[in-house]
């Protein structure tokens, strides 16, 4: 992605996924250590998208720089675009689920809080991260259709014969 933006907002994605994966687990421990019920599934959901964007960051980045035969422009738009579906997903459901808490106090209830809002900052990092790979894919074009026996598949066939030889 040719943009001055894409590196800052890369990195602001990697520290908020910290962020919130240290703030997700520090609540989802401690109802399953100090309460009678298992962490729930909101904050479950959140470690596992905080995981994701790091893994998807990693694929998106690291792939472009350093393997970019692995990587694909397709692939790591639908990564983007996934990201962007787990964290609107993620921010409501870990909301919802304050705003029916009978009562809510303390560091615990805090770091949840807390926890929501750098969700929904990290929604808004990977709609601006979507909107400019878009524009870069889009801009690129997309592959045309190739019939059999054009030039495509007659090169793969010399280089074979040239790798022979």
């Amino acid at each position: 992605m040719g943009s001055s933006l894409v590196l800052p907002v890369r990195a602001v994605q990697l520290v908020l996924s910290f962020i919130v994966l240290i703030l997700s687990g520090y609540v989802a421990n401690w109802y399953n250590a100090d309460t009678l019920t298992s962490s729930p599934s909101q904050l479950n959901f959140l470690v596992f998208a905080s995981l994701w964007s790091l893994v998807s960051v990693g694929y998106i980045e690291g792939a472009s720089r350093f393997v970019p035969r692995a990587s694909h422009p397709h692939v790591a738009l639908a990564m983007e675009l996934t990201n962007v579906i787990f964290w609107f997903a993620g921010f409501i459901a870990l909301g919802v689920f304050l705003s029916h808490l009978l009562f809510c106090r303390g560091t615990v209830c805090g770091a949840a809080q807390a926890d929501t809002v750098f969700s929904a900052f990290l929604f808004v990092a990977w709609v601006v991260s979507v909107v400019l790979m878009g524009k870069n894919v889009l801009k690129a074009g997309f592959p045309k259709p190739s019939t059999a026996g054009t030039a495509s598949s007659q090169e793969v066939g010399t280089q074979m014969k040239e790798s022979a030889v």
